[in-house]
């Protein structure tokens, strides 16, 4: 791959941690900016990695066990790395994920007990070279993590249907991830109020990448 011209960022977390609303500030405030931001949600972002997601994210919580769950979540991300992710970064333009490999790691690997090595083994399959250059990840009790939830008037999905001991392990896989990963990982506190949230995350953008 390229060297790329402009960052790759991502957003991590458990159920209810409110990255998306954050991942949403972000795109409209660098576009505001004057950057040239894209923003992906996953799994999703083509044609057909959103088939994928309507088959991880709908149905019956047993649906799949957790080795096809995580080899699912890797088509997709390939897809979306391949069409979209690499050749924008390539092009200059800013990148943002709400999730990305750290999900794998957290959901399957730890979550459903794959482990983390082999969980790595099919990341790096999936990725290749390429990395986030800045990894928040929101940090929230799962039990008012799943609280927010289910107040929540849109559907639920099969990940939230599993019991808290499941939310609890990726809640501990992302404490592993943030210890294995530093320099790259950004712990949120998610049970600020949004706007705390939002200059924290764009205090962190500003002196990674704006120099400010």
């Amino acid at each position: 791959m390229a060297h790329k011209l402009a960052p790759f960022i991502t957003f991590e977390g458990g159920e209810g941690s409110g990255k998306s609303t954050q991942a949403k500030i972000l795109l409209d405030t660098l576009t505001d900016m004057g950057f040239d931001v894209f923003s992906y949600r996953e799994p999703g972002g083509t044609s057909g990695a959103e088939e994928i997601r309507h088959l991880l994210m709908q149905g019956d919580k047993g649906r799949w066990n957790a080795k096809t769950e995580a080899l699912l979540m890797s088509a997709a991300r390939a897809d979306l790395i391949q069409r979209h992710i690499i050749p924008e970064l390539e092009q200059g333009k800013w990148v943002i994920c709400d999730r990305f490999a750290d999900s794998t790691t957290a959901y399957q690997g730890y979550g459903h007990g794959l482990g983390y090595e082999k969980i790595m083994e099919v990341n790096n399959f999936t990725i290749g070279t390429l990395a986030p250059d800045l990894t928040f990840i929101f940090q929230i009790d799962p039990k008012l993590g799943m609280e927010r939830v289910m107040k929540r008037k849109t559907g639920h999905y099969r990940f939230e249907q599993l019991d808290m001991e499941f939310h609890q392990r990726v809640a501990d896989g992302y404490d592993e991830i943030l210890k294995k990963n530093p320099n790259r990982c950004v712990p949120i506190d998610a049970t600020q109020d949004i706007e705390t949230t939002t200059e924290v995350i764009l205090a962190f953008i500003k002196s990674r990448f704006l120099g400010k």
